[in-house]
């Protein structure tokens, strides 16, 4: 695989700008619109969700409008999390004060640290494809059922649950725990469920302020609880949505890709209004190439002979499961098979 990328949150744009040929310019107020708009949106979905079934014979009221907030919310909440995806790679804002704001504002709605969603972030870019992050292949030592409940927790929206998780244990015991000793040194389990690489990258990270972090999350949902006065039943209906549809994109644009770092992700065929959602998430080869792009630019980045593959067909692709892992490397054809 090729050296280890550099530090990918404020990348130097003027170097990226010069080997891709494109303007990097950083829409920062086109941004802060999206994400002041993204939050109120998200903040009616929440209300309507938890209100609509207190109408008792309101023809529109009840389950069926609650539903249609929530797959709203799965929407908007994934618009949130690009924003956060640009604050994490320094491109949400030029100012490093006003970025870091925008992106823990972002995942207090997600909810997460941004501080740790940060370096396991990077942490993913440095062990993309590699054993340690190749969900979808197994290798005759590889323990099949491990890996066939991780691929389905993927599916069925449940890995959502691990950042949330995984901040609050750290905010109430982070500094006291040797991370890297849960597991025992080359374990299997730590590998195969990538779970050693990103204890690993939290000696990168500063522990009161990922606590900070993770505490006004916290605050954030509990400040939408009360002035709200949400339920707990549509809180947890329009998260449902959001963790189904972010978990399946979180893999849908790797699964099956070349086994290599920066080449292996997809460029996903997305329907007009969800790639406008997204914020050209679905390009993801692009960003893997140049992790320090505005999303903005990502379009223009796209080479001639990129693959671009259905996002449904990949996803449908997906539920038959992990697949043995081939003698060779699959290439971008013989992935798509």
């Amino acid at each position: 695989m090729p050296a280890a990328p550099p530090d990918l949150t404020f990348t130097d744009r003027s170097k990226l700008a010069h080997t891709s040929g494109v303007d990097l310019a950083i829409p920062a107020a086109l941004n802060a619109a999206l994400l002041v708009g993204s939050v109120a949106v998200a903040c009616g979905c929440l209300w309507l969700a938890s209100h609509a079934t207190r109408w008792p014979g309101q023809r529109l009221g009840g389950w069926p409008l609650a539903i249609a907030a929530a797959i709203v919310f799965s929407y908007v909440a994934n618009t949130i999390f690009s924003l956060m995806h640009e604050a994490v790679h320094g491109s949400l804002n030029p100012s490093r004060r006003l970025n870091e704001i925008g992106g823990r504002i972002a995942s207090a709605f997600f909810p997460t640290a941004f501080a740790l969603q940060r370096v396991f972030h990077e942490a993913h870019h440095r062990n993309n494809r590699s054993d340690l992050e190749r969900f979808d292949y197994y290798a005759p030592h590889e323990n099949r059922l491990l890996k066939t409940a991780q691929w389905y927790s993927i599916l069925t929206g449940l890995y959502w649950l691990a950042p949330p998780t995984f901040a609050l244990v750290y905010m109430l015991i982070g500094p006291f725990v040797d991370w890297n000793r849960l597991f025992s040194p080359g374990s299997r389990f730590a590998r195969q469920t990538s779970a050693a690489p990103f204890l690993d990258s939290l000696c990168r990270v500063s522990p009161r302020q990922a606590q900070i972090d993770a505490a006004f999350s916290l605050a954030v949902q509990a400040a939408l609880m009360w002035a709200l006065d949400l339920s707990l039943a549509g809180w947890l209906l329009c998260y449902a949505f959001f963790g189904v549809s972010w978990s399946s994109l979180q893999y849908a644009d790797h699964a099956f890709s070349t086994l290599d770092r920066e080449e292996g992700a997809w460029n996903l065929r997305f329907n007009p209004v969800a790639r406008l959602m997204f914020l050209n998430y679905n390009l993801h080869l692009n960003h893997h190439r140049s992790p320090g792009t505005p999303w903005i630019h990502l379009p223009r980045l796209t080479r001639p002979d990129d693959p671009a593959i259905s996002f449904w067909g990949n996803y449908l692709r997906m539920w038959r499961g992990p697949r043995p892992l081939p003698a060779e490397a699959p290439s971008a054809e013989g992935a798509r098979a």
